[in-house]
């Protein structure tokens, strides 16, 4: 039987569960915030949490699971984009999940779900440079690509992390021409 869809209000305490997660997480370190302070942020009692989630830790890895299973998804959709679009949309997404970057890029967020999402952005790279690489049939060995694979996503993640911390500061436009343009300069092989 096809697993039965949440209402919106069960959507909406959710999303109020994750926020108020991503504010403390601004302020403590993930094991020092508890169910009632998220709860009380939420502003839903503790049995309401507690119909969703087990404790703070479970919540924690929902939304990890579910960030690194949509940003996947995102990413291979974007992989066959031009540069221009595929960040263009990226950050689309980012700003319309402003609080799960938040927590994501937050300095008391646990390290694994940013070691993740690295991981992700350099696999993706790392294959889009392969193409470029089997394409032009440049010169790179597979330890070059991969070096650089891993420089083209840290550094394009440093500067988004940089931009959620920020507040926003600039325009996705902006941000988007600026990632294009850096990533140009780093492109692997001729495909610039």
């Amino acid at each position: 039987m096809p697993e039965k869809r949440p209402d919106r209000r069960t959507l909406k305490t959710r999303k109020a569960l994750c926020d108020a997660l991503a504010e403390l997480l601004a302020e403590k370190e993930l094991e020092k915030v508890t169910v009632r302070e998220i709860a009380d942020k939420a502003d839903v009692n503790r049995v309401t949490f507690y119909k969703h989630y087990l404790d703070v830790y479970d919540l924690y890895d929902k939304i990890e699971q579910e960030v690194l299973v949509e940003m996947g998804m995102l990413m291979l959709r974007l992989e066959e984009l031009p540069a221009d679009r595929f960040f263009s949309d990226l950050l689309d997404y980012i700003d319309g999940n402003r609080t799960v970057f938040r927590l994501i890029f937050s300095p008391n967020c646990p390290s694994r779900l940013r070691s993740r999402f690295n991981k992700l952005a350099e696999g993706v790279f790392l294959k889009t440079g392969a193409e470029r690489y089997d394409k032009y049939d440049t010169a790179l060995t597979d330890t070059d690509l991969e070096y650089r694979s891993r420089y083209r996503s840290y550094g394009c993640i440093s500067v988004i992390e940089r931009w959620v911390n920020g507040g926003f500061d600039i325009s996705k436009a902006d941000l988007a021409a600026m990632l294009s343009e850096l990533d140009r300069s780093i492109a692997i092989g001729k495909a610039v």
